[in-house]
Formats: structure tokens, C-alpha cells, sequence
């Protein structure tokens, strides 16, 4: 076929072996994808992640319709008024002191804000975050990323360190341990910490709780800056509008990505007055193209409409509970599964390795679910047999949920 030719022949193959899914979507519509031959495929990752209303929805058209026609895009310097409300409203949902906003494009973007901001406020250079973390591809982004990507590319920036990916088990000691061995291996530059609440590509792994007030705590003790990084969690996927309030703290340098746009590409980062203040006195510099854009800021309003009218937090929760439900009597009934697990509408199923194959059961569950109609995502970790990432929209229903559990429990059987 010319199209699979023409991919072949002219597309950089951006995420090793089986980059591409072996379909033409044609269009996409709420919680499904339709292939150019008619297929119809149900969308249990939300895009990249990110579609936390579904695709093409109606609210979000009319409005990028609306805005292309009026103002799409400034210099950079400029501001209009989509940007300075939404940099409020998002302030609003925020608990003191995050109240100034830099409005960005991507999750590596804001995180390589966030970083060069914390650098030059503190004065230090030096990065800890999580093995198994994922922050993004530009250079502090991929730098403070564990989970892929790290060989092959030359030296990444200097003074980056990995402490554990969390236990339930004894994890205050597991802590104390790796901060020992930052202190240790640091020149006495450590800037900031860069963490993910539920670390998405590190396998749905969700830290106990008590855990990030003890790394606060860490933080604190070394004059640290906190970064948390919701690129997957934010705005009412867990069921909460930020992962971190679980957990009774606030970061003092909060990313913001996917789910903000809804699918568009939008991304943020919200700090405190005083943080602000202090990188504003150093001449802070992130002078991008695309910073502070009126379109995508449109739609992160009405993004914000949405979640609030719909209640999006709640109904988040309240499916979770009916996906996770599914999740553990699929497990039940199919040895292979070993863990269920997540928040909301985040939620992780962990597959077993199979010893006797050399054709990984996850890739095999994988491409059978694509068949039946489902697609799925798998995180694949060493030593293990992979990760299901389960993101549906937040406004699937609880039919579109049953059909993909449907799907799964299909799969499973047929292949294990």
C-alpha cells in the first residue's frame, strides 16, 4: 500500500521498533478512533494521554473556531486576555502560594522551564528525581529521565541524580538511604527535586502515602526546590484536580501539560510570588515562540468550563472505581495479571513475564486488543512482563468502560 510505503520511505521512526500502530485513523470522536477502512477503535489511553474530554469535543471545537477566527497567535511578548484568565482560574484551583503562571506548550517544555527556573533561583545546578521517572526529551527534561532513553546520546547535564522508584515497603529507610548517597555524591549544588506523584512511565507506581512529605522534608533540610510534574495526573484524572493534594502538600514549582489541552498542545508552570520575584531579579529567560499563545490558552478555559460544569472530578472518581472494579475480577480470572493499581481514571494492570515465550505476552495482549477493537498502551520494565496503562477519557461512560474491560478480558484468554 502507497501510504505504508510512503511511511516507510519518509517518517523518522521517533520510538524505537514498532513505532507506528499499524492503522490509518481517519478521524476520532469521543471516546473512539475510526480507521481510514471503517474500523472502529476504543480509545482507553486518551491520545498521548492527554484527551481528558474525549476527542473532538464539542465544547473545545466551538471554541477553537471561534479563536482561530480572531487572535491565534502573538509575539511573543505580548498578552491577551485568553492567557492572563486562564493563568487566574488555574491560580484559583491552586492551594497558596502558586499563583503566577507561565503558560508553555509541552510537558518537557514546562519541566525544562521549571528546571532552569529553579537553577538560577537557587543558585545551584544539581537534580534528583525518580528512576523509572519520565520528564521529557530537550536536555534538563531527558536529563532527570530514568525510565528510557538515556544511552546513545552523550554525556547529560551535570549533577543529575536518581534516588529509588518507591516501595510500600519500608520506604522512610529506602529515603534516608538515598539521600545519604546524594549527599555523598553532590558537590553541594542541589538545586531541586522533580517528581511525578504516580510515576506513569515508570509503570503506575504509586508512592505511599506520607512519602512526598518526607521528601519535602529532604528538600527543605538541603534548600531544595520541589518540583512535581502532573503532566498524566493533573486536573481531576485521579479523581482529585491535582494527584498531590492526597498527600496535604504543595510543591513550590507545579508542571502542568496533556491533560491542560486536552489533546492541544498546552502546558504550564505555577510557582509562588516570591520564587517568581526572585527569578524576575535574575533575569529569568524563557523566551519561547509559542509562550503565552491566545489559542491554546482559549481552550485551557474552556477545558477549565468543563472540568468545573460537569464535575469531572467526580465522575473521574466514581469510574475509577467501576475500571478498577473490572481490573480485579479480570485479575481473578487470569493468573498472569499481578497487580492492579492507581488512582481514578490513572490506572496500571501489571502482567507477568512468560518464560516460556520469547514473544512477550504484553506485546501479544497488545496487538489482540487492537484487533477486537481496543487500544491499549504497555509500559515494559526489566524483569517484568509489563504495565497496562489504563487512561480512558473522563467522560467515557460506564458502557464505553465495560467494552473495553470486555475487549481485555477477551484478549487475555485467547492469548494466555
Amino acid at each position: 500500500m502507497a501510504f505504508w510505503t510512503d511511511v516507510d520511505r519518509h517518517l523518522i521512526r521517533y520510538a524505537g521498533p514498532g513505532s507506528f500502530t499499524p492503522e490509518i485513523i481517519d478521524r476520532a470522536a469521543g471516546s473512539f478512533l475510526f480507521t481510514q477502512d471503517g474500523r472502529r477503535i476504543l480509545d482507553f489511553t486518551s491520545g498521548q494521554m492527554s484527551a481528558i474530554l474525549g476527542h473532538s469535543h464539542p465544547d473545545i471545537v466551538d471554541t477553537v473556531q471561534r479563536q482561530v477566527a480572531t487572535l491565534d497567535h502573538l509575539f511573543s511578548g505580548m498578552v491577551s486576555r485568553p492567557v492572563v484568565d486562564l493563568a487566574r482560574r488555574l491560580a484559583d484551583t491552586l492551594p497558596a502560594p502558586l499563583e503566577k503562571v507561565l503558560l508553555l506548550t509541552t510537558g518537557a517544555e514546562s519541566n525544562e522551564a521549571a528546571i532552569r527556573m529553579a537553577k538560577l533561583v537557587t543558585g545551584k545546578h544539581e537534580i534528583v528525581s525518580f528512576a523509572r521517572s519520565w520528564h521529557g526529551m530537550t536536555q534538563a527534561a531527558a536529563s532527570a529521565t530514568y525510565a528510557a532513553g538515556r544511552k546513545g546520546y552523550g554525556p547529560a547535564a551535570p549533577g543529575n541524580f536518581a534516588i529509588p522508584t518507591p516501595s510500600n515497603v519500608d520506604w522512610q529507610r529506602q529515603l534516608d538511604l538515598a539521600f545519604d548517597m546524594i549527599d555523598v555524591q553532590s558537590v553541594g549544588s542541589l538545586a531541586a527535586c522533580i517528581v511525578e506523584p504516580i510515576l506513569s512511565a515508570g509503570g503506575l507506581v504509586e508512592p505511599p502515602v506520607g512519602y512526598f512529605a518526607a521528601l519535602r522534608v529532604k528538600c527543605r533540610e538541603r534548600g531544595m526546590l520541589m518540583i512535581i510534574d502532573e503532566a498524566q495526573t493533573g486536573l481531576c484524572r485521579t479523581g482529585n484536580w491535582y494527584a498531590f493534594e492526597r498527600d496535604g502538600i504543595v510543591p513550590d514549582i507545579l508542571t502542568l501539560s496533556k491533560t491542560l489541552g486536552a489533546g492541544l498542545p498546552l502546558a504550564a508552570v505555577v510557582t509562588s510570588a516570591e520564587i517568581e520575584q526572585e527569578a524576575h531579579d535574575r533575569k529569568f529567560l524563557f523566551f519561547t515562540t509559542h509562550v503565552s499563545d491566545p489559542l491554546v490558552a482559549a481552550v485551557g478555559n474552556t477545558v477549565l468550563d468543563v472540568l468545573i460544569r460537569d464535575r469531572l472530578d467526580e465522575r473521574a472518581a466514581k469510574l475509577g472505581a467501576f475500571l478498577r472494579a473490572g481490573l480485579m475480577e479480570i485479575a481473578e480470572r487470569h493468573p498472569i495479571v499481578g497487580d492492579v493499581r492507581g488512582r481514578g481514571l490513572l490506572v496500571g494492570l501489571e502482567l507477568a513475564a512468560d518464560p516460556q515465550s520469547s514473544d512477550q505476552i504484553d506485546a501479544r495482549v497488545t496487538r489482540r486488543c487492537l484487533e477486537l477493537g481496543l487500544h491499549m498502551n504497555i509500559v515494559q520494565l526489566p524483569g517484568m512482563g509489563g504495565v497496562f496503562r489504563v487512561a480512558p477519557p473522563l467522560t467515557a461512560t460506564e458502557d464505553e468502560l465495560a467494552l473495553g474491560l470486555e475487549i481485555l478480558d477477551k484478549a487475555l484468554s485467547e492469548v494466555a
